[in-house]
């Protein structure tokens, strides 16, 4: 790939995961971002530690040479009132703004599953109503119009346990909203994971696609969450997603896919695990390295 147009970086949640602080509750954010920057990567995606002032944010990284790629932003636009979202949404941006990135990772998590211990996650995700579908696409067009208005460009995380989540819930995502001003976030994990064609998904949207996320899984893993009926954060305790390198994905083809779209943006590495069991140094070292060997970059 190259390299002028890409910039690699790494989410915090290998060191400390947001939906259970207990892994890697020990993990500090100065640990987080060193190991980030010596394990050679350019950025990373905020996370649950990272301090909220601006400027004590900017101080951090910049010593380590180090940026914000993007931030997740939880949309409600199905059941809450769209000005309360709105506002919640500007101030995310403005937040991004002002440490310099120009990408948020919004995820709808109305009705959403993935945040439940006890729902399994193969079970019981929510089906969105035709009605619903024509909500939630104007509510993410709307997202779309405030974050250009800002400067930056809203992309959208498909994610299991959401009502987002397969290859024909993406087609009619983006088929619903407006090609100007909402765009994808593709992840490798999450499609993998619930047993659709990436590539497929990924070649057809990749004109689209403004950020990427490369998640790996354990196949082995991701087959006992379904037979046991366990849920997401189940999943994540149990080790079903890990980094490029480790899992059973090829990234080669995703690599090949984007860099012939001529792709331009960030790519995050991301991996929950129990950091107790999986290093996130180690396991940053060898994502590292498995991009440069299949990436080039």
């Amino acid at each position: 790939m190259n390299k002028e147009n890409v910039k690699l970086g790494i989410a915090p949640i290998a060191w400390t995961n947001d939906d259970m602080p207990d892994l890697g509750g020990e993990n500090t954010f100065e640990q987080c971002v060193s190991e980030m920057a010596l394990a050679g990567f350019q950025g990373c995606e905020v996370g649950n530690k990272y301090p909220k002032d601006v400027a004590t944010l900017k101080k951090a990284l910049e010593i380590r040479g180090l940026k914000i790629a993007n931030q997740w932003f939880s949309s409600f636009v199905l059941t809450k009132p769209m000005e309360e979202v709105e506002r919640d949404f500007i101030e995310q941006c403005k937040f991004l703004k002002a440490m310099g990135a120009d990408r948020i990772g919004a995820s709808e998590q109305s009705y959403s599953i993935q945040g439940q211990m006890n729902t399994p996650v193969f079970d019981c995700k929510y089906e969105m109503s035709g009605s619903e579908w024509e909500k939630f696409a104007k509510g993410m067009n709307r997202l779309g119009d405030i974050a250009e208005s800002m400067g930056i460009s809203l992309v959208y995380h498909h994610h299991m346990g959401t009502v987002v989540q397969t290859a024909e819930e993406i087609d009619k995502m983006m088929e619903m909203t407006d090609s100007n001003k909402f765009s994808l976030l593709f992840d490798s994990g999450h499609l993998a994971y619930c047993g659709q064609d990436y590539l497929q998904v990924l070649a057809k949207h990749v004109d689209r696609v403004k950020h990427v996320h490369l998640k790996d899984i354990r196949p082995d893993v991701v087959k006992r969450v379904k037979e046991k009926k366990l849920s997401f954060l189940q999943g994540v305790r149990e080790g079903a997603f890990t980094v490029p390198g480790d899992g059973c994905i090829d990234f080669a083809p995703v690599f090949d896919i984007l860099d012939r779209a001529d792709y331009r943006g960030w790519m995050i590495v991301e991996a929950e695990q129990d950091p107790a069991i999986a290093n996130p140094f180690e396991y940053a070292l060898k994502a590292r390295k498995y991009i440069k060997d299949k990436a080039k970059i």
